[in-house]
């Protein structure tokens, strides 16, 4: 599964890292989003969720209500059928259009999902 990781970082403190490397050990395709990063571990991120060369199945958001605000209309037109609000990253206007459009809600936490087999 192709999955966007809007706040991809390459410090291995933090959670978008780790989902990062838990995605890929669970088969999935990350695909990093972060508007200044070039690459992590040889993967390489992209500057916006427009600028994603594949079909992004499911968008998990590790960026704060307000930085999610700044880039609503390509999380809502992207084509993503399912969007993650990490712990801190709630955003409930927005969740509320998302489910306007059809598209999967989920307030979680990604590495949760991932290890316990409900992603």
């Amino acid at each position: 599964m192709n999955v966007a990781i809007l706040g991809a970082s390459n410090k291995p403190d933090r959670y978008s890292y780790k989902a990062f490397k838990s995605l890929q050990a669970n088969g999935h395709t990350p695909l990093p989003v972060h508007p200044v990063l070039a690459e992590i571990e040889g993967v390489p991120v992209h500057r916006s969720l427009s600028a994603v060369p594949v079909t992004i199945e499911t968008i998990t958001v590790y960026l704060s209500a307000a930085n999610s605000d700044a880039i609503a209309d390509e999380i809502l037109n992207c084509g993503a059928r399912r969007v993650i609000f990490n712990p801190g990253a709630e955003n409930p206007p927005l969740e509320t259009q998302l489910q306007a459009r059809g598209i999967e809600v989920l307030k979680a936490c990604t590495l949760v999902l991932l290890s316990t087999g409900a992603f």
